[in-house]
């Protein structure tokens, strides 16, 4: 089976993915059924209702309970799923079919409370839980950034404190909002706070807007490194690959 350490340390090629079986779910075909039928689950893979013999689980967290000015997000897997339909099985660029030797599928959406963010932060971290102890890989569709937080908390009692690449313009690492300790401005404050974070191993991309003072600017531009530099100095994809790996 190929790993995505693997992937890293050999590169892409023509023939990588070309492990192909039968036994592995495939996406629905469009001259199967159209584009635009079906059950909507991503990439038209099959429905799975727990991650059993299951490599990489697809998983929904339509919640936005975390979120301030722009809610909406709870909307979110449904479209992405919707927008997946359109996708290609595979990449004419690097010609990866990661279907092709990975079983994969669509666990739906956790079931959540709307209307305690405590007891709906308890319940994602539950059924992320039971999701890795399968050793099944979750990839998570949100959401506000607030699913983070329990996504993380699951991963440490998995893996241990875990390295992260966070692409975002915000920090979040507020220590509270409004007086509540759990918002979409706090996940990674509260999972530095619990252990589930190596802050040696944490990578942030793409921050902006960091600044309430005078003096929160000159940090931003004491620490920041712009893109450009990054990407000139470092070979980016080994960058990530050292700090979570």
């Amino acid at each position: 089976m190929f790993t995505l350490k693997s992937v890293l340390r050999q590169g892409f090629s023509k023939n990588f993915f070309r492990k192909c079986s039968s036994k592995f779910n495939q996406p629905i075909r469009a001259d199967v059924m159209p584009q635009f039928a079906g059950i909507p689950t991503f990439m038209r893979l099959p429905y799975q209702s727990t991650a059993e013999g299951l490599d990489v689980g697809i998983i929904g967290i339509p919640m936005d309970i975390g979120a301030s000015n722009r809610t909406g997000t709870r909307f979110g897997p449904r479209q992405i799923r919707t927008e997946s339909s359109f996708l290609s099985p595979s990449s004419s660029v690097t010609g990866a079919e990661p279907f092709s030797y990975q079983q994969i599928a669509d666990l739906g959406d956790i079931p959540f409370t709307l209307y305690d963010i405590r007891q709906a932060v308890a319940d994602i971290k539950d059924f992320i839980s039971k999701v890795l102890a399968k050793n099944c890989i979750p990839i998570t569709l949100g959401g506000d950034h607030t699913i983070t937080y329990p996504i993380l908390q699951a991963m440490k009692e998995k893996h241990g404190p875990v390295g992260l690449v966070l692409v975002d313009a915000h920090a979040d690492i507020c220590d509270t909002m409004m007086g509540c300790k759990i918002s979409h401005e706090t996940p990674f404050k509260r999972a530095f706070d619990d252990g589930a974070l190596d802050p040696k191993r944490v990578v942030q991309i793409g921050l902006r807007g960091t600044t309430y003072t005078a003096k929160d600017y000159q940090w931003g531009i004491d620490k920041v490194k712009c893109a450009q530099e990054c990407i000139y100095n470092l070979k980016l994809l080994r960058l990530l690959y050292s700090l979570v790996l």
